[in-house]
């Protein structure tokens, strides 16, 4: 026989070697397991066919309630197989699940950890705690330069000696605030929110979710605000005092998608290349060209289209990237029972992480929810129809019909805990220590 033979000659090319017991081995720590995983067998596992009877009745109610069956998209995974799908191929308006599609492109083109840097400079001199000249602001886009911040910047440069400015606050054209894209207006907002005796009481409102004790900034500017190109305005810098530095990259998408902040999705979709380059980096992950069209980042305008295969495959290369990084989806999108926003008055599996969207005649929501038999379970389902209340009514009715199938999860699991909390802790608004100082007006005299 062969395999006798082989056994000659491998014992002629190694010699006797006397029988010896294995020392120190101790089996219960061995994994015996295969290394390999078995798509069939996964895919029985995770296959039931009470989901199937479940949306099923999930698209007759709503037929029943006047809602056309082929203008609605529903796709359930387990893992990476589907066990229930309704046209789950077909292209729909999704609304705000475009920004899905933007956060995979915004931790593509950045990372988790991305900064935006905000530079604050002066042309003139510096005497006496007073600045005369100009006040010069270069940004860098920063999608959630707000209230809070500006505060804690006035109260920066207050406490580098600088009490007021005798010139213009120069404002280079990339500084955005409080999501107004036009620079003169949000350079109207940063001079405003330095100098408390200029608050309204939009800014008396944001001032109060602040830490107990934050100064109250004084700074005055006594000139216009003005408006430049970049290149002459640095080239004539006296020099520069603080480095502004956003949230981290992870932080800004969650609050993004907690609130469906669209002039937030609009900016970072521009910064990763534009919506051809976020549906560029959808079809890499392997969405199929004919389930994804878009024409901006925010999901606003019914020719921003996926399939709710499209928008699962989407979540779960998300999860993928943010493994690596010890995140998950749950960091970036809202909680249900922990984040508020766009879930509000929803009623929704415990810890369901998900990504709503709304327009005129398009109810959409996307995530993935623990249960006890089946694990995490994806989802996606994008309605087509008037008669938004009806259709989130039925979209809860139908993640909790799942839930009761699989039962509900005991605990969290590991792969869906969220470790980031907007405006908590680490990452609050307004905090001073995101403002380094590049150097005091004393070191810049000397």
């Amino acid at each position: 026989m062969n395999w006798l033979l082989s056994l000659a000659f491998i014992s002629a090319l190694i010699g006797p070697r006397p029988w010896q017991p294995l020392a120190n081995i101790n089996l219960a720590t061995v994994d015996i397991r295969p290394t390999w995983d078995s798509p069939w067998l996964q895919q029985r596992l995770a296959s039931d066919p009470a989901a199937d009877i479940i949306l099923n009745g999930y698209i007759t109610d709503l037929t029943g309630l006047g809602f056309a069956a082929n203008q609605q998209s529903v796709a359930v995974n387990i893992g990476r197989y589907p066990v229930a799908r309704h046209q789950d191929s077909r292209r729909l308006p999704a609304a705000s699940l475009t920004k899905v599609a933007t956060t995979l492109a915004a931790l593509e083109t950045y990372g988790v950890n991305h900064q935006f840097e905000t530079f604050i400079g002066w042309r003139g001199t510096i005497s006496n705690g007073t600045l005369q000249g100009d006040l010069i602001v270069k940004g860098a886009y920063d999608p959630l330069f707000v209230w809070e911040e500006g505060i804690a910047l006035g109260n920066t440069l207050q406490q580098l000696g600088i009490q007021q400015v005798t010139g213009k606050l120069i404002v280079i054209d990339q500084f955005v605030m409080n999501f107004n894209t036009d620079p003169l207006a949000s350079g109207e907002m940063l001079k405003q929110s330095m100098n408390s005796a200029a608050w309204g009481w939009k800014v008396d409102k944001q001032y109060t979710t602040l830490p107990t004790g934050t100064p109250k900034p004084t700074l005055q500017i006594q000139g216009p605000v003005t408006v430049v190109s970049s290149a002459p305005v640095i080239e004539q810098a006296s020099g520069w005092l603080v480095r502004h530095k956003s949230l981290p990259l992870a932080v800004i998408l969650k609050a993004m998608n907690i609130y469906s902040n669209n002039v937030m999705a609009e900016m970072l979709a521009n910064l990763s290349g534009g919506p051809a380059n976020v549906v560029k980096i959808a079809e890499q992950v392997g969405v199929a060209p004919g389930e994804i069209n878009l024409i901006n980042g925010s999901g606003l305008g019914e020719d921003n289209q996926l399939s709710a295969r499209a928008v699962i495959l989407l979540m779960q290369a998300i999860q993928t990237r943010l493994q690596s990084q010890s995140l998950n989806f749950a960091d970036l999108f809202p909680v249900s029972g922990t984040d508020i926003g766009t879930l509000i008055d929803r009623t929704l599996p415990a810890n369901a992480s998900v990504k709503t969207g709304s327009l005129a005649v398009v109810s959409a929501l996307a995530g993935a929810f623990p249960t006890e038999q089946k694990g995490i379970v994806w989802f996606a389902v994008i309605n087509y129809g008037s008669g938004l209340e009806t259709l989130r009514t039925q979209q809860d009715r139908l993640l909790a019909a799942l839930e009761q199938q699989w039962g509900k999860a005991n605990q969290i699991p590991q792969p869906m805990k969220a470790t980031l909390q907007f405006n908590q802790g680490d990452y609050r608004l307004g905090a001073p220590k995101r403002n380094e100082i590049i150097q005091s007006p004393q070191e810049q005299s000397q």
